[in-house]
């Protein structure tokens, strides 16, 4: 099933928003349908704004996701291992966003960087 919404272009909406697909790749992750991300062979791929919010299974099946999908599933995998990571939406242009892991330091973690954006990859 796909499911498709319309939100505001507000970060914390789509903060909001992430911490469902958030949850939906938790539970692939306990299931065991899913393992870590950095070694599931997946790497970064923009997407045209719109095409969708996809789990891990699927990124898993398909081999790659955009900033978004990779930051879900990372943030699932931090919570299972006991770190309070968040998803944070950066506005990167008029409109553009950026998803990252925020991280209980204050740090953040780019999974798209670490799996292939800036390299021949539109960031």
């Amino acid at each position: 099933m796909r499911a498709v919404w319309t939100l505001p272009p507000v970060p914390e909406v789509f903060e909001r928003a992430l911490e469902g697909l958030i949850g939906v790749d938790t539970w692939l992750i306990e299931r065991g349908l899913v393992g870590p991300l950095y070694a599931s062979g997946v790497r970064y791929r923009w997407e045209l704004p719109g095409t969708g919010w996809d789990h891990a299974g699927i990124l898993q099946a398909r081999g790659y996701g955009d900033c978004k999908d990779l930051t879900a599933w990372r943030c699932a995998e931090l919570r299972l291992d006991g770190t309070d990571a968040l998803p944070l939406i950066v506005q990167t242009g008029n409109h553009n966003y950026h998803a990252l892991v925020r991280l209980p330091d204050g740090s953040t973690e780019d999974p798209s960087v670490l799996l292939g954006a800036g390299r021949g990859a539109r960031p």
